[in-house]
């Protein structure tokens, strides 16, 4: 069947009409009136104003500031090892016996040697002065003055190179006698009592870790590494540094920083520091891999807001602030972001609303909700 010419044309504008009208529904709906009855939840926080640190930050060790590998100075039987492995010692305090018997018997012989020829000299000089005498008197020949003078320094030779051997058997005896060179916290033990130990031997007794105060060494960028001169008066002036937990951040410790390499390693564009820590707490231990954080310098009260409010975009960094429960869109200017603190030069007062999650699903004008608040009367969430 054949619609008539005058039904087919009514029927294309009756549908025309009707797609107009659906149009201009569409292109005139408010989208705050959908979001109305829909608001997007968010997180929030107020920016605030407070003195924020600057800092820097990299990975350390911790090592100790002196490690000293306690080798014995003479050859012998180890007796025995007077340290608990994995405590303090102090300074001088004996660690380990070396059979003092041979060294013993060494230095007798040497001060019997040395007594010996001391006599020789006395009686040497005894001589030499008689001959002087009687030389005088022309009782003597001069040649035998001269040959008893030559005597005297020999003997005197004697008595010096005497002397040098007992001081060198004196010294090895005392060398069995082994003492920890500096105060800090022994190790494992590396040989047992019972055994033969020789100078060669590389192994050692026992290590000895200065552990109060300890360093934390750690690698900064050449840049940076001129900042902190500058601030340091080349590193005349200490820098507070700051360790701190690779497991939970927490602080380990505040030390100085005060000392650099004398070189830029050409490989990796870095310089190493070394900061001092009084580790008074022994919550640093050698091996251990910190965080470092070094203070620069400390903005004074400032407008700050978390980090996670601050977004990018094709302008730059802006971020949303919450105004009469609704979402509008801010370009801020950032002067510093570090640590989830960033401080805002511009865009954002004091006191203001900013939200710091759920901005993936906000456009500018749309309501929100913050997460955790109820939901305002005559709104459906």
């Amino acid at each position: 069947m054949t619609l008539p010419r005058k039904s087919y044309w009514g029927f294309a504008a009756l549908g025309l009409a009707a797609i107009v009208l659906i149009a201009w529904f569409i292109l005139h709906k408010k989208p705050a009136d959908v979001a109305k009855a829909h608001p997007v939840p968010v997180s929030v926080a107020v920016a605030t104003v407070k003195d924020v640190p600057v800092s820097l930050t990299a990975l350390g060790a911790a090592q100790a500031w002196n490690s000293v590998l306690v080798r014995t100075q003479v050859n012998g039987k180890l007796l025995r090892a007077s340290f608990v492995e994995g405590t303090n010692v102090r300074a001088g305090q004996l660690l380990a016996q070396i059979d003092p018997a041979p060294y013993v018997a060494v230095l007798l012989q040497a001060r019997g040697a040395l007594e010996r020829d001391r006599a020789l000299l006395r009686d040497a000089r005894l001589d030499l002065g008689r001959y002087k005498t009687l030389a005088k008197q022309d009782s003597i020949a001069l040649q035998q003055v001269s040959t008893q003078a030559t005597l005297v320094q020999q003997d005197e030779g004697l008595v010096h190179i005497d002397e040098g051997v007992a001081a060198a058997a004196q010294i090895n005896l005392r060398w069995c006698r082994i003492l920890s060179p500096v105060s800090g916290r022994t190790g494992v033990r590396l040989v047992d009592p019972g055994n033969l130990v020789s100078t060669s031997d590389t192994t050692g007794i026992v290590i000895v870790n200065q552990i109060e105060p300890i360093a934390v060494t750690f690698t900064v960028p050449q840049g940076d590494f001129q900042h902190l001169s500058d601030l340091s008066e080349g590193f005349q002036k200490p820098l507070t540094t700051v360790a701190l937990s690779q497991d939970t951040n927490a602080s380990l410790g505040s030390g100085e920083l005060s000392i650099a390499d004398n070189k830029v390693d050409p490989a990796t564009g870095t310089v190493q520091l070394k900061a001092r820590f009084n580790n008074a707490g022994r919550r640093l231990w050698p091996g251990q891999f910190v965080n470092v954080m070094l203070t620069l310098q400390t903005l004074e009260q400032k407008v700050t807001i978390p980090s996670g409010a601050v977004s990018q975009g094709p302008n730059g960094a802006f971020a949303y602030v919450v105004v009469a429960g609704k979402a509008v869109v801010r370009m801020i200017k950032v002067g510093w972001n570090q640590g989830g603190t960033a401080v805002i030069e511009a865009g954002i007062k004091a006191g203001e609303t900013v939200v710091t999650d759920g901005q993936m699903t906000l456009m500018p004008g749309l309501p929100v909700r913050v997460i955790g608040q109820p939901p305002q009367a005559g709104r459906v969430s």
